[in-house]
């Protein structure tokens, strides 16, 4: 809803009114913390010039579980800035939260998310270690170490400083 919505160039308060629906409750429907009813969902459809049937079919085909299985990391191709992150689900179905698996090799970081205010992030090390810098600290987390950190937009990286290509289980929130 919230893709096509953008799409259209339509805001969330635009949608709200032709709906005759609230700006907070249309923001909790496209994150998927509440569920419209029938009556609802239609009027937010046309609104946004969608067709509710066409949402709903799309929504049942949409993927609710992705697996990347170990194996699958022999097969990852880095780009020339060292790093791949591997997400588990496209951009559309990520809204409130984001994970992926990070493969960076020696010598190369990866730079804090952009846009993002007030997230937080869990960092698991898979393989080899990495340099993690939150703010003013740093710190070297190995294969097994685990962090929960929040965001910092002014100085963030995670950085592979080590000899061996490293694996890291990223999640955040957005």
């Amino acid at each position: 809803m919230r893709k096509r919505r953008k799409e259209r160039k339509l805001t969330l308060k635009n949608v709200a009114e032709k709906a005759s629906v609230s700006e907070g409750f249309l923001s909790q429907v496209e994150n998927d913390v509440n569920s419209p009813s029938v009556e609802t969902l239609v009027r937010i459809c046309h609104a946004i010039g969608v067709d509710a049937g066409e949402l709903i079919s799309q929504a049942s085909r949409q993927t609710k579980v992705e697996i990347i299985r170990r194996s699958d990391w022999d097969d990852i191709e880095l780009s020339h800035t060292g790093f791949v992150t591997r997400r588990f689900f496209p951009p559309d179905f990520r809204t409130v939260i984001d994970s992926a698996i990070l493969v960076i090799e020696p010598g190369k970081s990866i730079p804090v998310r952009k846009n993002i205010k007030n997230a937080q992030e869990i960092l698991s090390i898979l393989k080899g270690e990495v340099e993690l810098t939150v703010g003013p600290d740093t710190w070297t987390l190995c294969e097994g170490d685990s962090v929960h950190f929040w965001s910092s937009l002014d100085n963030q990286k995670i950085a592979n400083n080590g000899t061996i290509t490293s694996f890291a289980l990223w999640v955040g929130t957005i």
